[in-house]
Order: C-alpha cells, then structure tokens, then sequence
C-alpha cells in the first residue's frame, strides 16, 4: 500500500509528490545517536512513485517530520502488519525522500488521477479547485516576478473569497510544508499563487487569446505558456512590480478596512445615512464608528494590535473606496469625513449596485435586516385547490406529483396579500423604494406591471410545478418570486410542514412497539404516500428507519387504510446493499411475520415469468443495488406499489449506470432510506431527491448553479435558506441529540446485526464442518474437547473474513459480509462526526481492521492489543479521547487487552466484530464507552453471520433457553460436552446464509 504526500516547492513553484510505502520492512534500531538528517527509510523509491503518480521531473527532497531515533513516525494511513508500538521522544527530525516533481499547470491533473493520497495531497487537490474558481471568475490581477523574470497572474482573495481562503490556510496539514516547517503560511500562499497562475493560463490557452503584434514584453508574457519574459527586454522589472502593486493596492486586503452601515429614515422622506466605519478583517465583529475613530485622535485600544493610526487608516480606506463608488465623494469634503447622506434613489443604488461591488472588493458592508429577506420585494401568493378524485375523502384525494391543479395569482409582500388601496399606491409611486405596512419595498416596474397582469388570473400547473414555486425553487415567471401558496388537502399539509399530519398508529399485524418519534415517522411516510410523493427517510443511525418501514409495509396487508379506501395490493420492491439483504428478510420475519417476503438473489434467482409468479405472490421483494441494474429489464415490466432504496448514498453518483437503472423502475412512490443524506456534496441530496421525486430540484446542472455553487463555495445563507424550504416536507432527518428524540430513547441502545456470508465464506465454512464431522467420531476425552474447539474457532474466523482463516495475507475487499456491513458503519460514524469501537477476540484480525479501515477511510485508526506497553497504552486512550480536530475516530481493541480497565467515552458506538458469547465479558468491554462521563445514548452492534452457529448460539442466548444455560458463564468451552448430533446441528449451515 502506498501513501502518497504533496509538498509545494517555493522556489521553482511546482508540486513534489513522494509517497510512504507499507510493504517496506521496519528497520531496527541501532545505537548511537541518529544522524541529523537520513534518508526516510519508507519512502517508496522512485520507479514504484513513478508508477503511481505519473512520469515528471525525480529528485529528492530534506524534508522535516516526527521522528522516534532513527525512525519516522508512521503516516495515520500508513498501517503495517506488525503488532509493536514505538515508544520514546517523539522530536522534529529531517528526512531525504525521493519525489517528482510537475509544474503547477499539470497539478490538478495529477492529483485528480492519483489515489491513496495523504491529507497534505488532498488539501492541495482542493487548493486546485479553489485557483480554478477564482480564475473562472475573473478574480485575478496580472503581476511580475523579477527574479524569475515572469509575468504572473495573482488570486485576487476579498469578500467572500477571503473567509474561505481563511478557513483553508487554517486547515492546511504540516506536512505540506515539510520542506519548508518555519514558514507554512507562506508556502500555503505561493501554491495559491501559482496554482491560480496556472488555472489562468490554461484558460486563455483554451480560448486562444492572441497578443497584438508589438504588445509589450511583460503583456506578451502575460499570455504565453509559461510566462517568461526574454532577456532582452529592456524594462526594469523590479520597477514595473513596484508600480503593479501600487496600481492593485486598493485589491489587497489589510488588518483593518473601510466599513459602510446604510442606516434607514425615520420618516418617509428623509434622507439615508451611509456611515463610516473601521472593521477588523479577519474579525467582522469588531467595529469601531468614525465618530469615535476621530475623537479618538491617536491610537485606539480596540484597534491598538491591528494597526498604529487608525485615522490615516480611516482616511486612506475611505479613499480607496471612492474608486468604487464615487458617490462617497460628498461624505468626503470634510476633514473628518463620518458618513454621507443618500436620497432614496442614490441609497437603492447603494443596496442593488454599490454594496455588492464594495464587497467584492473587500470592504465591509451593513445593510438593513429586510433588505436580504424575500419579504422586501413584490412577489405573488397563489391560491390552490386540490379536489378528491371520485371515491375517495377529500382531505386525503390522492393526486400525486403529476396531478394538475388550478390556481390563481394575487400579489403580496411578505406572503401577505396587498389590498387595492396598497395596490393604487404602488402604481402612483415614482420612487425605487416606498414604506408600506411599517416597511421598506423595492419597488420594480416591471415586476409591478407584470402583477397586476395576472391579478385574478385562473392557471394551471402539475403538484410538481406547484411545490417548486411553493417551497421557494422558482417564481410565478421570469419577475415574480412566489412568496406563499395557500390550498387545501395534503397540498396544503405539505406546504405548511408536518404539523397537520395524521396520528397513525402501527397496524394490529405489527409484531413491535413503536417509539413516540417513530410513530411520527410513520405517519409521515403514510401522508406521502397517500399524496403520491416520495421522500428521504434520513433519522440518524440506531433510530429505527428500518422498523419504521416494516410498520407501513405491514399497513399494506390490511385490506383498507384509515379512511376506509382501499389498499394497492401491488407489491413494494426493497433493494439494499448485499450485506443487508439477510437483516430485512429476517427483521421482517420478526416485526411484521405476515408479509410475504421474495428474496431476488443468487445464480438461481427467478426470471422471467418465474419471476412475475414470484412477484404476484409477494407483498415485499427484496434484491440487491448490483441485482437491480442488471435485472432492470424484469424489474420494469412490475408496475411497484412503491421502490425503497436502503443505505440509499450508493445512488449518490446520479450518473452512475445502477443509479440510471434504479431510477428508471415503475413506482407509485418512493422511499430513499440513509442516516447520511449529504456525505460529502449537496448533488448527494439532489441525487436522493430525484430518485423520490424526479424532476423537483430542477437538472443537475440548474441545482449546481442554483445551490451547490453558491452554498458550498461562497456560503450563501439565502440559497441555503431556499433549498431548506424546498426540501424540508420531503425529508425527514432526526438526530439523536435532539432532546424530544433522547427522551424517547434508552442510554444504551443493544443490537444484533445479521451479515451474510459471501460464497468463498460458506465454502470454507462448509470444508471445516465437515472435516470435523469426519473426525469427531473417532476422538473422545481431550482430544474430542480440542477439535470441537478447534473447529469453532476456525469457523469464527471465516465468518470474519477468509483471509483472517487463511493467513495468506491476502486483500480483505468484497470478501466478508461482516466487513461489509462493518465499512457501512463505520462510514455513517464518520459521516456524523463520532467515534466507535471496534472489539475483536483476535488480535491478528485487529491489525487486518486497522489496516483496511484506514486505507479506506483515509482517516487514522488506532489499535490496542496485548503485545502494547502501558506508555503506549496510555498514549492511545489520551489521543482517542481528545476532543481536537483530527483526533483519531476509530480505536479497534482485542477484547482481552481492551475489555476492561479502560474509559473510551469519546465513542458512542461499539462493534463487537465477533463475540465472545459471554454476556458478562462482552457488557465490560462495552462499558468502556457506556459508563460515567458518556453524555450521550451508546449504540452497541453484535455482528453475527446469519445462518451459522453465530446466529444459534446469538438467539439461544436471546431466548435464554438450552444452549444459553450451557454457554453463559463458562464460555465456548462448554461447546465440547455437545453430542456429536448436536454439533452437527449446531454447526450446519443453512442456504440462504450465503449471498452471492
């Protein structure tokens, strides 16, 4: 396994990739004291770095890490086989590495196309993504390097651009500046710098930009490939630079700038203020009024560690300003310039046009709360009616998402109606601005005109359509928001929230009792059904999404629903990842035993007509993400009562060909099921939500403009605001730190998760069962005792993973159904930002977790075991418990080493991977994290592998009967007194363990 890290080289402005090497054997250390700087004795060299990185220039590189004597600290995600922990002074040692190095115009190429990359690579990846944005949007200025002789493009970072540039330097991991440790903002600075350079020049080289014949050297420069400016140019570059910078100083943010707060008249016709101020640029919170800068009349203690005199800085901020907007210029005529007055056309050119443009240029601005808000513009309230379809209650008509309904315009302002004598004083008014009900308007005349239009006006438009406009993701046309709809019937339910749901209680058929929260969820899965819609069942994970389903599919089977109509007797379609087919089927035989459930899977699955028999017989079929894209064809000739996604982030990737597929089935409705909705993107939500309600959030492209864009890379709280309003009735998230939801819920929430077996698993299974068979017969006393162990043992072990069986050192992906399901946990615990603990009997199999979950994860995962001194012990427990970024989210722990003695209240999930079947064993080392100090409820997963002795011996001790009474309390060994017929039982493994 390889780790490949970025250093940015200052100097000749390139990225130097070199990378740690897992499969380079530890040296061990020799006495005498380290040399001060050797060679890293991981790093991979530079034909295997070539081989993974792509061909650029080699050399080597003195960088400095974390060393212990003559060994560097691994990287977290550099994870190796042996079970040992350094322990000693960790110090601040130079290291040769071999590296390649690429320009900075092929950077993003190269960090694009390289995996395994190091938090270091990936800063820098995102870095590249930032350059590009700029450089998109013209936030460049053109400059000089006189010592490289170079004509440059340089990133313009103000307003906006300056917070996120803030929030990324903050972030940058040391390790990117290894080559230069004293200086990390300064390196940080000149990637930015010359990434943004090259992001320029491979934009005007795809636009063929072509300098006039002529142009001087330094303009010519600017648009060649590499920038390099002849040795015959005459031109003194240092001067030229000089004059550059003067000519761009009003671009380059300092300490402290100009501040402009546009206060309102108290009456109608009074003029506005636009007041002077001073704002710490980095703290917006700190602002000082020029009034009391000027009678300040030196330096000032709110401003003393910024800057020396704040009023030349007053002086030459408000200066600089003026260039933008010089209508300053009357505030300006005096020797202590406070503000300046503004009428109220001059004060709506200053919130349409002047404020933005002040922004952008790094100045602070504050303008009136309802400035920002929709309320303040002119938009138009519809009026919707939702009649019954024939047979049916009209508070529940069933109209669905492509239903037609009609409606009607009035105009509004802050979702209210205007009346006509509001009506008649915006058409007499001359003015951009006027007050009306206590408030400020922009007024617009086209806006104004186009209203009064359609005033009464009957339309007509599909739900679909309504809810957009409704829910904030359109406007009535190309001048109208629309600011509210007002209906009837589940139209009007949805718009205003879920407070007028229906109470639905779980059907007599359900074999549970469900939560407060999570009758709340039912009922809000039966409102969208009944309506015709689809949604995004997003609870935090332990909450229950899965018994919340059984309970309305068990609805399915009682004939009529609440308002005596009719049930749809088609049936639902559930496709889950593998690893859960066996849950569902087994959860559904638990809490709703009368659903007839059909598993479409494995080599001898139904197709066909086969399959449509199947299908007619079935109140639920269940298959498979990969099963339903290659089965597509099948699946489309079933009209679905509804399609249920779970663990539904595998359709995140919309474009994927099984996303395609899944999309393309036939369902009256539709369920996506997920603990987290966004896991690294907002196309993730528009991914869900065209699954369930295609079309609602507009094409992908329209969603990335609209809210993506604007959201993610500029932090737009009004997108924010309006994709939340959009989205909020078609999801319902709840988390478990939310106080209505802790009441509801136990401090320790214990769980059996059902894994499958994979074939290479049962077929090992099935090997080691029956060459104990063959044997138990002829063996009795210690040596009967020692192979029945034997074989548990074994058959523990291919339940974890083959390779753990095997010991072949073989690759642990896609062969385990446990760990499967162990990397879809571990992915929702990250998501959310928590911890877990991962328990296993063998530690040998703790070092194949660690090792897999960090390459995997790319996060650093720690591991205790019994071959760990107590300083390292120590060390481990202190890291895991830190609550700093970055501190390590994951600790697997051997449960003897582990087990007991230990406080790990940082985590509130524990896995036990595999169990020791002694309760009393496995509640110490689940107490690690439930116990004094744990704030929060604790969720406990006891893997088993369904099918097997796991399983039997798991609901023995459920049901506290037979086997229990022998296994409690003394253990596995209690195994070895079975008769050679109840072994066989015991061990035997059951067809549908096993998921192909």
């Amino acid at each position: 396994m390889l780790v490949v890290h970025a250093l940015w080289l200052r100097g000749p402005g390139r990225l130097a990739l070199w990378a740690e090497d897992s499969s380079v054997v530890v040296p061990r250390s020799r006495g005498g004291r380290a040399p001060r700087v050797q060679p890293h004795p991981f790093a991979a060299d530079h034909t295997t770095l070539s081989a993974t990185v792509g061909d650029g220039r080699t050399g080597v590189a003195t960088i400095s890490l974390p060393g212990v004597g003559r060994r560097p600290l691994d990287s977290p995600l550099l994870v190796r086989d042996e079970l040992a922990t350094s322990v000693g002074e960790v110090v601040l040692r130079q290291w040769v590495v071999p590296v390649v190095e690429f320009d900075a115009v092929d950077a993003a190429r190269v960090l694009a196309a390289v995996d395994a990359l190091s938090p270091s690579a990936a800063h820098l990846r995102e870095l590249t993504r930032f350059a590009d944005d700029l450089a998109a949007r013209g936030r460049v200025l053109p400059g000089v390097d006189p010592r490289a002789r170079r004509a440059v493009w340089r990133p313009v970072v103000t307003g906006p651009d300056a917070a996120w540039a803030r929030v990324l330097a903050a972030s940058a991991p040391p390790s990117l500046s290894a080559a230069e440790p004293e200086q990390p903002l300064a390196v940080w600075a000149q990637a930015l710098d010359d990434l943004t350079d090259a992001a320029v020049r491979r934009s005007l080289a795809s636009a063929r930009w072509a300098v006039t014949k002529g142009s001087p050297a330094w303009v010519a420069a600017l648009f060649a490939g590499d920038g390099r400016i002849g040795a015959d140019n005459r031109v003194d570059l240092d001067e030229l630079d000089t004059a550059l910078e003067l000519w761009q100083q009003d671009a380059v943010a300092g300490p402290v700038r100009a501040c402009f707060r546009l206060v309102e008249p108290e009456d109608d016709d009074g003029d506005w203020e636009l007041r002077f101020a001073l704002q710490a640029t980095a703290e917006p919170s700190l602002v000082v009024d020029a009034d009391a800068v000027w009678r300040a009349r030196g330096a000032m203690p709110a401003l003393a560690q910024l800057i020396e005199s704040p009023q030349e800085t007053l002086l030459a901020e408000l200066g600089k300003a003026h260039r933008v907007y010089p209508a300053l210029e009357p505030g300006l005529r005096t020797s202590r310039p406070t503000q300046v007055l503004l009428e109220v056309e001059a004060a709506h050119h200053f919130l349409a046009r002047a404020a933005p443009d002040l922004v952008t240029a790094g100045f602070g601005v504050q303008l009136p709360g309802w400035w920002a808000k929709p309320s303040s513009r002119l938009g138009v309230r519809l009026t919707a009616r939702t009649p019954p379809q024939p047979g049916t209650v009209a508070t529940a008509g069933r109209l669905g998402f492509d239903s037609i309904v009609e409606f009607s315009h009035e105009l509004a302002l802050g979702g209210e109606v205007l009346t006509d004598a509001e009506l008649a004083t915006l058409v007499e008014t001359k003015a951009p601005m006027v007050r009306l009900r206590g408030q400020w308007l922009e007024v617009d005349a086209r806006r104004l005109a186009r209203g009064l239009q359609l005033v009464g006006r009957p339309d007509r438009a599909t739900v679909a359509h309504l809810l957009r406009l409704g829910l904030g993701g359109g406007a009535a046309d190309d001048e109208l928001p629309v600011e509210g709809i007002e209906s009837d019937g589940w139209l009007g339910e949805l718009l205003s929230g879920d407070a007028q749901l229906r109470t639905l209680d779980a059907p007599a058929s359900f074999a549970g009792q469900l939560r407060p929260y999570q009758q709340r969820g039912l009922s809000w899965l039966d409102f969208l059904q009944r309506a015709g819609l689809g949604g995004v069942l997003a609870d935090d994970m332990g909450l229950g999404k899965t018994v919340q389903l059984l309970a309305l599919l068990a609805h399915d089977t009682d004939g009529t629903d609440a308002d005596g109509v009719d049930v749809d007797p088609r049936p639902s379609l559930l496709i889950c990842p593998m690893s859960l087919v066996g849950n569902w089927q087994r959860e559904a035989a638990r809490f709703a035993p009368h659903l007839r459930v059909h598993v479409h899977h494995g080599t001898e699955r139904t197709k066909g007509a086969s399959f449509a028999r199947a299908v007619d017989a079935a109140d639920l079929v269940i298959t498979t993400y990969a099963l339903a894209a290659r089965d597509a064809a099948d699946l489309r000739k079933v009209s679905w009562r509804r399609i249920v996604v779970d663990e539904a982030q595998a359709i995140k990737n919309a474009a994927t060909k099984q996303a395609v597929a899944i999309r393309s089935l036939p369902a009256a409705s539709r369920i996506a099921v997920t603990g987290t909705p966004v896991e690294n993107r907002l196309a993730d939500l528009w991914a869900l939500l065209e699954f369930a309600n295609p079309g609602l959030l507009g094409t992908a492209a329209s969603f990335k403009k609209r809210f993506s864009e604007p959201i993610e890379k500029r932090g737009d709280d009004a997108a924010a605001e309006r994709l939340r309003r959009l989205t909020a009735p078609l999801v319902l998230r709840r988390v478990k730190t939310d106080k209505t939801i802790i009441a509801d819920l136990p401090d320790k929430l214990e769980m059996d998760v059902l894994c499958n077996l994979t074939s290479e698993q049962a077929a090992l299974y099935r090997a080691v069962v029956d060459d104990m068979l063959a044997r138990i017969d002829s063996t009795d006393g210690i040596e009967r005792r020692g192979l029945v162990l034997a074989t548990m043992t074994k058959l523990k072990q291919v339940c974890n993973h083959p390779a753990h069986f095997l010991r072949d050192g073989s690759p642990l992906a896609d062969r385990s159904g446990k760990l499967a399901r162990l990397d879809e946990i571990v992915d929702e615990v990250l998501a959310v930002g928590e911890k877990a603990l991962l328990f296993t009997q063998y530690a040998e199999f703790g070092a194949m977790l660690r090792a897999h979950l960090a390459g995997r994860t790319g996060r650093e995962v720690l591991f205790l075991h019994g071959g760990v001194a107590k300083a390292g012990r120590d060390e481990l427990v202190e890291r895991f418990q830190s609550d700093t970024t970055g501190s390590p989210p994951l600790f697997v722990l051997s449960l003897k080493a582990g087990g007991t003695g230990l406080t790990l209240t940082a985590a509130n999930h524990v896995v036990h991977v595999d169990r020791w079947w002694n309760p009393a064993v496995e509640d110490q080392a689940t107490d690690r994290a439930f116990r004094i100090g744990q704030r929060r409820s604790v969720q406990v997963r006891k893997f088993v592998c369904a099918g097997t002795v796991e399983e039997r011996i798991a609901e023995s001790i459920r049901d506290k009967r037979g086997l229990a009474a022998k296994i409690v309390g003394s253990g596995e060994p209690a195994l070895s007194e079975l008769s050679t017929g109840q072994l066989r039982e015991l061990f035997r493994l059951e067809d549908e363990a096993v998921v192909e």
